[in-house]
C-alpha cells in the first residue's frame, strides 16, 4: 500500500496550487456602507480638521469667560445658533447667545455655560456657576489635523474606524479585494434545506457551510451549486464556476466508489486525488481547469469543514490581510483514542484553561460540530492521549 500524505505535504501542495491565484494584492474602493470587515490597502487620511470648526459641547450659553468672574450674574441673551446656522454669530461683551450641542461657538466667546448651571429670568439669564476658559468648547483640529491618518492600512475595517472615516468626509475607502470562491456540492441524494426528503435524500449541508466559511475568512462567494452524481452535468457547473471564480471549491466525488463524479470528471485533466493520513477528511483531491485551481475535498459534512480549516482558511485570510488563527497549546480534559498512522482532528470545547473533546470521531456528526469551538490536533504517531496531556488546539 502506497504511503499517505501527510497533513504538512498536501497543506503545501494545495498552497503551491492555490496561492498563486490569490496572490494579486488587488485594490478595490468600496462605499462605507459595504466595508465593514474588509481589509483597508490604502491609509484614510483626513483633508481638513476635525472637527472642522469651533463647536459647543454641551447646550448651553456661549460667554465670555470675563463675564462670569462675579458669579451668579444674570446677562442679557442676544438669540439662539443652532447646529447649522445660515450665518456666523458674534457675541457682544456682557451678553450671551444660547448655543445648541455641535453648533458654532460665536466669535468672541471663550467658554459655552452648560444649560444646567444657569436659570431663566426676565431680561436674561442668571449663570449659577463660573466655568473656566475654554470650557465645553471644542476647538478645531482637537481630534485630528488635516493630512492625519485616521485608518491606517492593512486594517480590517470595524465600526469605530467607519466612523473615523465619514468623520473625515471619505465616501469610499481603498481595500484588498476579495478572492472570488465558487463552491460546487456533488450527490444525486444532496437537495437544498427546506426540501421534504425522500428515501435516501439528505439536505445539503457542505455547499452551505463551505460558503459560509469562505465568507468569514474573507472570500466573496461567488456561486453556490448542487449537481448530481452524472458527469456531464458535473462538468457543465463546473465549466461556469472556472469562468467566474479565482478558486473552486467541490465537496463529494472524490473517494473510491462507483460514482465519484469529481474523480470521474478531474482525473483526466490531471487532477491530483489522493488519500491524506488524516481523519477526518481523508480523500482529498485538486486540479487546474482553465488556470483556475479547483480543490476537492471529501463528501462528509464534517471532513469538508475540517478540511477548509486545516487547508484553505489560512491562504485565503492571507489573501484578505486577515492574521491568521494560531494554534494554542491546551491540557487535554480527558483521554482520548485515535487510529495511529493518521492525525486526527476531534472536535473540542474549550473551557476553564483546557479543551474537553465534543462527540465522537464520526465525519457525519455535523451536531457534535456545531457544538465545538476548537479542532483538537492528535499526532499521527498517537494511539492514546491521557488527560491533563498538552495538545494543539487549533480555534474554530
Amino acid at each position: 500500500m502506497a504511503r499517505r500524505r501527510t497533513v504538512d505535504e498536501h497543506a503545501a501542495r494545495i498552497a503551491a496550487l492555490v496561492g498563486p491565484a490569490l496572490a494579486r494584492n488587488e485594490t478595490e474602493f468600496v462605499p462605507l456602507s459595504t466595508a465593514i470587515g474588509r481589509v483597508t490597502s490604502e491609509p484614510v487620511v483626513t483633508v481638513g480638521p476635525l472637527p472642522p470648526f469651533r463647536n459647543a459641547q454641551m447646550d448651553g450659553y456661549a460667554a465670555h469667560y470675563a463675564d462670569l468672574r462675579r458669579t451668579p450674574v444674570v446677562l442679557p441673551v442676544d438669540g439662539v445658533v443652532a447646529a447649522a446656522p445660515t450665518s456666523p454669530a458674534v457675541l457682544e461683551v456682557g451678553h450671551l447667545l444660547k448655543v445648541m450641542t455641535g453648533a458654532p461657538v460665536p466669535e468672541g466667546a471663550d467658554c459655552v455655560v452648560p444649560v444646567e448651571q444657569t436659570v431663566e429670568e426676565d431680561g436674561g439669564v442668571r449663570i449659577l456657576r463660573p466655568v473656566d476658559a475654554g470650557a465645553f468648547v471644542r476647538e478645531a483640529g482637537s481630534d485630528a489635523l488635516p493630512g492625519t491618518v485616521v485608518v491606517p492600512p492593512a486594517t480590517r475595517l470595524a465600526p469605530r474606524h467607519l466612523a473615523a472615516a465619514a468623520a473625515a468626509g471619505v465616501a469610499e475607502v481603498a481595500v484588498r479585494r476579495r478572492p472570488r470562491v465558487a463552491v460546487i456540492a456533488t450527490g444525486a441524494e444532496v437537495v437544498p434545506p427546506g426540501t421534504p426528503l425522500t428515501l435516501g435524500q439528505v439536505h445539503d449541508v457542505n455547499g452551505i457551510t463551505l460558503a459560509a466559511l469562505a465568507e468569514e475568512a474573507g472570500a466573496e462567494v461567488v456561486s453556490v451549486e448542487l449537481t448530481p452524481d452524472e458527469p456531464a452535468a458535473f462538468e457543465q457547473t463546473l465549466q461556469r464556476a472556472v469562468a467566474a471564480a479565482d478558486l473552486v471549491l467541490t465537496a463529494g466525488g472524490v473517494s473510491k466508489g462507483d460514482f465519484e463524479v469529481v474523480r470521474q470528471v478531474l482525473e483526466p485533466l490531471g487532477a491530483d486525488v489522493t488519500e491524506i493520513a488524516m481523519q477526518p477528511g481523508g480523500p482529498q483531491g485538486s486540479a487546474s481547469v482553465r488556470g483556475t485551481p479547483v480543490v476537492c475535498f471529501p463528501g462528509n459534512p464534517v471532513s469538508a469543514q475540517v478540511s477548509f480549516t486545516v487547508f484553505l482558511r489560512p491562504l485565503l485570510r492571507a489573501a484578505v490581510g486577515l492574521p491568521p488563527v494560531a494554534a494554542v497549546a491546551m491540557p487535554l480534559a480527558e483521554g482520548v483514542h485515535s487510529p495511529r498512522g493518521k492525525r486526527q482532528w476531534l472536535r473540542g470545547v474549550v473551557e476553564d484553561g483546557s479543551v474537553h473533546p465534543v462527540g465522537g470521531p464520526g465525519s457525519h456528526l455535523v451536531v457534535a460540530m456545531a457544538a465545538a469551538d476548537a479542532l483538537i490536533d492528535v499526532p499521527a504517531d498517537a494511539d492514546f492521549v491521557g488527560a491533563g496531556s498538552v495538545v494543539s488546539v487549533l480555534p474554530l
